[in-house]
């Protein structure tokens, strides 16, 4: 049955493997490989976790700090940022205000989060693996854009389970 033109839209979701992630995140050190050299990695917790591993790992960084801060209150709606946890100074003060350091995130979305680390360490590289239009102007590089609209789905967040079709209907 057809739905009527008023009707939302169903969200746009983009389902992201393990082992698409992993592909995607040495993607993004190949890139990051010719940026370099990086003294230090700062990942923004929780999302930049995992492609900091990797992306140390690749171009042997062995200096990994965290930034922690929580935007994503409920999974799904942004909320007031909190920084729970800063960058240490020895960073900080790394060649000027971050020069030679790396940023990692998973994800740039509107771009606030990014916005508070760069302004920690403005001269520091910052690298996610997917990237929204809203925060694409505050990152250096990336691997994928996804629309604004879209929700990734990160293979640390989910599980096996039915995913029904798009559009329903059929045998």
């Amino acid at each position: 049955m057809p739905q009527p033109e008023h009707a939302p839209r169903p969200e746009k979701i983009f389902p992201v493997s393990w082992d698409q992630f992993h592909r995607d995140a040495r993607a993004l050190a190949w890139r990051l490989h010719e940026a370099g050299p990086f003294d230090a990695i700062v990942c923004i917790t929780r999302g930049g976790l995992v492609p900091a591993a990797v992306v140390a790992r690749e171009l042997n960084v062995r200096i990994i700090e965290t930034i922690c801060i929580a935007s994503y209150h409920d999974y799904k709606n942004q909320g007031e940022l909190k920084v729970m946890k800063g960058v240490a100074a020895e960073i900080t003060s790394m060649r000027g205000q971050g020069k030679g350091v790396l940023i990692v995130d998973d994800l740039v979305d509107t771009g606030k989060t990014a916005r508070v680390v760069r302004d920690l360490l403005p001269a520091a590289h910052f690298a996610t693996v997917y990237a929204k239009p809203m925060g694409r102007p505050m990152v250096d590089t990336f691997i994928t854009e996804v629309s604004q609209d879209t929700w990734i789905y990160f293979p640390w967040d989910t599980g096996l389970a039915f995913v029904p079709p798009i559009k329903a209907g059929g045998d």
